[in-house]
């Protein structure tokens, strides 16, 4: 007789937490993997036996799949044998490959499967590990099918890898508010930052691994005040030699640079300067990390999707040149245990400079407006066309407004995503006689002649910019009155006069019957 087997299903996708606000430390992972968190958790099917029951499907995700359906097991593989406590270790492992250390553990609701390592639950945040850089655990499986019959799934549900960046016990955290801060960056890696004002860091950095990143904490360096702050600066060292560099944040621009102009409407918050030894050979790359309080960009009027970073550079067209800037989400900024009541931001750059905190704006404006015809009658409509663009890098809404002579007369409401534009159509009537300039939010139009209806006047004699009438109406000749008798008239009049006597004397000399 053979042996009753039920499936256990366990299709298991990973759900990632979201990105990691910094670039990626060494990677140890080698072969393709279910990277997340910016490439700073790796997943992937252990090389052994066990790792069979794991692989990447075609959007490399992480697939745990213990039944006949698994493209790695054999085809007559049925599952897990029913009323049994089966067991796997080493299914897959999970990799941290940053420079911090992190805590990591996962979510999983189904209580016939538990994820393990080492023999022990790692579901739920209490039952969390510890990694160190470029640490791996190994995780397997727990499958509880006492009192379950063929046939029945288990565990068909997908489970969330958390990860929260902290550093172990072994490890004391810096504090921001000491004089001087040393760590090490692992791999021997030694960082001092110190804090002679709260608007000045001094950093120091020896022993870099070479091609790897380092990361400097600067405690929060105001830029404007406690409201914008410069908070992390990374440094991938070219070449293992020591560097320096200090920073300075202030409100106000830096003579060197002078004040940021953005020809598509972006407005400078504050700016820090980065002052340095190090050269290209020294440093190959840099990122660091700002961020700005909530409230601050309410009361400035900024959203904080629009917050962004520029670096002065001469070669740039207005001189300043914005960063690939990212906005840390909500699931990574729980991810690094960051002040959710502040807007988190990092940025990359290929050289030390000033740069600049800045809010991106809509800039919209009109042009081309044009009248449908230059003349009307009192009491007659004109139409008035403007096209509305927005030349800025943020989407927006302005008010935009009719006027004749400088006097508003209509406003209509344009909202307009980065790039966008729209024509808008006014048709005022205009009831007093004469010459009017009109304007659509300041783009003229031209000048509009209104007529006196009791005289006839007002009818289309002129055409102003674009879609006109070019044909110019016309009028009868006016009809003239006589004042008085010319000498014409004079002769007319004798003639007439002459002819009628003529006719009365023939008439007298006719005889009479």
């Amino acid at each position: 007789m053979s042996t009753v087997r039920r499936t256990l299903l366990l299709a298991i996708v990973v759900a990632a937490a979201g990105g990691l606000a910094f670039a990626t430390g060494a990677a140890v992972v080698d072969g393709p993997a279910d990277t997340f968190a910016e490439e700073r958790l790796a997943v992937q099917p252990v090389e052994g036996p066990n790792g069979a029951y794991a692989y990447l499907n075609d959007d490399d995700e992480i697939v745990v799949d213990v039944s006949g359906s698994n493209p790695k097991l054999p085809s007559d593989f049925e599952g897990v044998n029913p009323g049994t406590l089966a067991s796997a270790d080493g299914v897959f492992t999970i990799t941290y490959t940053a420079d911090e250390y992190a805590r990591v553990w996962i979510e999983h609701p189904e209580e016939n499967v538990t994820f393990v390592a080492d023999g022990a639950s790692i579901e739920g945040a209490s039952n969390n590990i510890t990694l160190g850089p470029d640490e791996t655990v190994a995780v397997g499986l727990e499958v509880d099918a006492r009192g379950a019959v063929a046939g029945t799934q288990l565990g068909g549900d997908d489970f969330d890898i958390r990860a929260q960046v902290a550093d172990p016990e072994s490890v004391d955290s810096p504090d921001p508010t000491d004089e001087a801060d040393e760590g090490n960056e692992g791999d021997g890696a030694s960082t001092t930052v110190s804090s002679p004002v709260p608007t000045r860091r001094q950093f120091q950095g020896s022993d870099f691994p070479r091609g790897e990143w380092v990361t400097f904490d600067a405690g929060a360096m105001e830029i404007v005040g406690g409201d914008v702050t410069l908070d992390r600066v990374r440094i991938e060292s070219a070449n293992g030699r020591d560097v320096a560099f200090e920073t300075v944040g202030r409100p106000e621009p830096f003579a060197s640079a002078g004040p940021m102009n953005d020809s598509r409407g972006a407005a400078p918050v504050g700016y820090f300067e980065f002052d340095h030894t190090s050269t290209d050979e020294d440093v190959s790359r840099v990122r660091f990390s700002v961020s700005v309080d909530r409230d601050y960009l309410n009361e400035t009027g900024a959203d904080p999707d629009d917050v962004s970073l520029y670096r002065r550079s001469a070669s740039a067209p207005d001189g300043w040149k914005r960063l690939e800037t990212e906005r840390v989400d909500p699931a990574v900024r729980r991810l690094l245990d960051l002040p959710e009541d502040r807007v988190h931001l990092t940025a990359p750059t290929d050289d030390f400079s000033v740069f600049a905190v800045a809010t991106d704006r809509a800039r919209i404006r009109a042009a081309d407006a044009s009248l449908d015809r230059g003349a009307v009658s009192a009491g007659e409509s004109v139409v008035v066309r403007a096209t509305v663009a927005n030349g800025g890098r943020a989407d927006g809404a302005r008010d935009v407004t009719l006027t004749a002579d400088g006097e508003p007369l209509a406003t209509q409401r344009v909202e307009l995503d980065p790039g966008e534009r729209t024509v808008v159509a006014f048709e005022p009537t205009f009831d007093e006689p004469g010459e009017y300039d009109v304007a659509v939010d300041g783009a003229s139009a031209g000048t509009l002649a209104v007529g006196d209806p009791a005289n006839g006047d007002g009818d289309d004699t002129a055409s102003v910019g674009d879609g006109t009438d070019d044909a110019a109406a016309t009028t009868d000749p006016p009809t003239e009155e006589p004042s008085g008798i010319d000498p014409s008239n004079v002769v007319g009049l004798a003639v007439f006069v002459a002819i009628v006597l003529t006719a009365v004397a023939l008439v007298r000399r006719m005889p009479r019957s």
